[in-house]
């Protein structure tokens, strides 16, 4: 097998199949051509912007980074399947990863990684931002009371989003609604 004498890290980067990013305080310092399709971009037109173009709301920016913080804080990485926004306003469900450059700094210098689960998850229903909020949480195994308190929410409040959620996804216990927010088909 004929290896490359240098590596240029550069062309790896650029054209890695997993969207990719690296950013400092949740502003993108430079990303890969996946990231930039996977979001409707050109490569150029994301550097230097906030996440929060990535995002539905301003409001699931903002709470999202806030639910990061801790685990970050406690693990150095994070990572969650969340509703993402694409510059043609569609949404999408996409798995995201990401690792911090510095312990301490959770929201500073950071790699991060983006993948489209579409495809085997669709958005099929039009959520509010706290419903694409706890429908993630429950796609993680999350129990109501543990969505309350990460989101800072009584358990009575997202109980009540749950049913609202299962009345939009027709589903008629939780289990079945967690599988039709992952896309999975239940056995008949």
């Amino acid at each position: 097998m004929n290896v490359p004498q240098a590596i240029d890290y550069e062309t790896i980067f650029l054209h890695a199949p997993v969207g990719m990013c690296i950013s400092e305080n949740r502003v993108i310092q430079t990303c890969n051509e996946a990231l930039a399709a996977m979001f409707g971009y050109a490569r150029a037109q994301l550097v230097g912007q906030s996440f929060r173009v990535l995002y539905p709301t301003m409001d699931e920016f903002l709470r999202t980074g806030d639910r990061i913080i801790p685990i970050m804080n406690a693990k150095g990485r994070y990572s969650d399947e969340r509703i993402m926004r694409r510059a043609n306003e569609e949404l999408f469900w996409c798995h995201v990863s990401g690792h911090a450059l510095v312990a301490n700094r959770p929201l500073g210098a950071g790699i991060w990684t983006f993948e489209d689960v579409s495809e085997k998850r669709p958005v099929t229903a039009e959520l509010t931002p706290r419903e694409r909020e706890i429908a993630a949480l429950l796609v993680e195994g999350k129990t109501s009371k543990l969505i309350a308190r990460q989101i800072d929410l009584s358990p009575r409040t997202v109980e009540m989003h749950r049913a609202k959620l299962m009345r939009k996804f027709a589903a008629a216990t939780s289990s079945e609604l967690v599988h039709k927010l992952v896309g999975l088909q239940l056995p008949r």
